[in-house]
């Protein structure tokens, strides 16, 4: 069956590759990539909504709320035993890292589990209150929609990632339904370096998935009435682009100390039990942390500021605007925290909606205060949908992104100039102290970063020195007679000869064939030289987890043109030399170039 079925692929491609270009099918693969996507984007919406409405009102207890404080570690429980129970092969991870490792490491092959695994771990861990959103698990979702598709089209990387980027487009695009903001996303985060024609795959299939998606849900996210910018209010915005840039600082170190903090714990059930009720505490405390938290937003953009306080246990003094303040600023360094401690616990989600409920909240603050003390009259309204593209941009180092969604999703067209400059300004406050953003860190310290500001750096990094291994070399143990293995040594290829002990093949050195003949066969006593006496110390070694960058400075150090690979624990493995490695450089060189194009 499973034969059958490949050679009717086969046949389906070799079809296609004599009917139709390349060019042209890849807008009909992207038109199909978006489909599903936007397919897959309304479904996870749908569940995770239904989750929502049936725990909130579809059945009644008496003591219904007090389940609230345990709804989050629920969610989390059942996405931790899911991914544990049924993806028994392949790696499940979650957040956008994975996907831009995808991309520079694994030749844009997202495992197909990720298609519905996003989907229903998601819903779980939202709906069930987890503090994070939605958006990244439908992103992934789509990338592995679009990379399941290239490969089984029998398309080449470049193509394969293309497919990729749409899918991941048209999920932002179906989650949002912002086609623009869908193209600029993939633009900006997925491809930094783009050619035009790339431009239309990616609108064909946000647009696609934009035009699915509102079948299911034809309501607009949120509602912004305004009657544009003043001049007298650009101060305030710099004021809260800064503000938005030295908070996305801070959490960006209180994300890597969660997660480490996390990490440390071996146990993924002990994660479950402490994550989840760290976040039933929080969500019983705050309860506009429960799931993505847009409601808040907008109730904030509609004037309803008492949101803030509803269903707390300080909801009776909702009328006292200084504690609605003091409760806001406690709200968003809650959410930063309770949207950690959900991924890390081992929810799945992202950081893209709480990375807007956080500047949606900034944005209120400050204008809300301003307008409180008497100093100045602010449209409140304006400066929550700028504080959301500053948190955007700021967070993810994508101000693009963020500008467009936030005028696409809240019609708020006629403050793009507000919204450039608290993007750019937070963008670059951020960008001082973080080189990389939230995402590309992790990559960026282990040296698997995809750039293309140090391309010569990049190509490196995406070789492994464990498919440059040369094990052509005749191998001499230490004790070998040189008389007993002198045939083997002059029909070798080879000039030099690793050596190394018999009884655990540990390295011992090396033996050059010039010394050898100088030495051992012309020695007096040549039938009595072993190995051992004719060995001299190797210039130095590398280890098989050694990265490239460091393998090229340890031969430009000794002037050499190859090295000894050996296992951490110091067996021999074999050689890497430069050819090895140029060789390697200018395949992927040529290939990142068609990715490029």
């Amino acid at each position: 069956m499973y034969v059958r079925m490949v050679n009717y692929v086969d046949r389906i491609n070799q079809y296609r590759k004599t009917k139709i270009s390349n060019r042209n099918f890849l807008v009909i693969a992207a038109l199909i990539v978006g489909v599903l996507a936007g397919l897959a984007a309304s479904l996870l919406k749908a569940m995770t909504h239904h989750i929502e409405d049936f725990l909130q009102t579809g059945f009644q207890w008496q003591y219904k709320y007090y389940l609230f404080f345990f709804f989050p570690f629920i969610g989390i429980l059942l996405s931790v035993m899911y991914v544990r129970r049924f993806i028994r092969r392949g790696k499940f991870e979650t957040g956008l890292t994975p996907l831009l490792y995808t991309i520079s490491r694994k030749s844009s092959k997202v495992e197909p589990h990720n298609i519905y695994s996003q989907i229903i771990t998601a819903a779980l861990t939202v709906g069930f209150g987890g503090s994070t959103g939605l958006e990244a698990p439908i992103v992934t979702s789509g990338a592995g929609i679009g990379s399941v598709v290239g490969r089984f089209l029998d398309l080449s990387y470049k193509e394969t990632t293309m497919l990729l980027a749409c899918g991941a487009a048209a999920g932002i695009a179906a989650a949002f339904n912002a086609p623009i903001a869908g193209i600029v996303f993939a633009v900006e985060i997925l491809l930094p370096e783009f050619s035009i024609p790339a431009f239309i795959p990616l609108l064909l299939a946000s647009a696609t998935a934009a035009v699915v998606a509102r079948l299911f849900y034809n309501e607009q996210l949120f509602f912004l009435v305004t009657e544009g910018w003043k001049m007298e209010a650009l101060i305030y915005y710099v004021i809260l682009a800064v503000f938005i840039g030295l908070f996305s600082i801070y959490f960006t170190k209180v994300s890597a100390f969660i997660k480490s903090s996390f990490y440390k714990i071996q146990n993924p059930y002990k994660k479950v039990v402490i994550g989840g009720l760290m976040l039933g505490i929080m969500v019983f405390l705050f309860p506009t942390l429960y799931g993505e938290g847009y409601i808040t937003i907008k109730n904030l953009l509609a004037g309803n500021h008492d949101v803030i306080l509803s269903n707390s246990i300080f909801s009776d003094f909702s009328h006292l605007p200084w504690l609605v303040l003091i409760f806001t600023l406690a709200t968003l360094f809650a959410k930063s925290a309770a949207t950690l401690i959900t991924l890390s616990a081992g929810g799945n989600g992202g950081i893209f909606a709480p990375s807007l409920i956080m500047g949606g909240l900034m944005g209120f603050m400050l204008a809300f205060t301003v307008n409180t003390l008497g100093i100045a009259q602010l449209n409140v309204g304006n400066f929550i949908v700028a504080g959301m593209a500053g948190a955007l941009s700021a967070i993810m180092h994508a101000p693009l992104t963020g500008i467009f969604l936030i005028a696409e999703i809240t019609g708020g067209y006629e403050l793009m100039v507000p919204l450039m400059i608290v993007s750019a300004v937070s963008y670059l406050i951020n960008r001082s102290k973080n080189k990389y953003s939230i995402y590309t860190k992790p990559l960026a310290e282990k040296g698997e970063l995809l750039s293309y500001e140090d391309k010569d750096s990049t190509v490196l990094n995406m070789m492994k020195l464990r498919y440059l291994i040369e094990k052509d070399y005749l191998v001499l143990n230490q004790d070998d007679l040189i008389v007993d293995r002198l045939a083997e040594i002059l029909q070798s290829k080879r000039s030099v000869f690793p050596v190394v002990a018999e009884e655990d093949q540990s390295f011992k050195g090396i033996i050059y064939l010039e010394e050898l003949l100088k030495k051992g066969i012309n020695h007096i006593d040549h039938l009595e030289v072993t190995a051992n006496d004719l060995i001299v110390e190797a210039p130095d070694t590398v280890q098989i987890n050694d990265p490239m960058r460091i393998v090229m400075q340890k031969m430009e150090k000794e002037n050499v043109w190859a090295l000894p690979v050996l296992t951490e624990e110091g067996r021999y493995m074999g050689f890497v030399s430069k050819t090895t490695i140029f060789n390697k450089y200018r395949k992927l060189l040529a290939r990142q170039a068609d990715y490029m194009e």
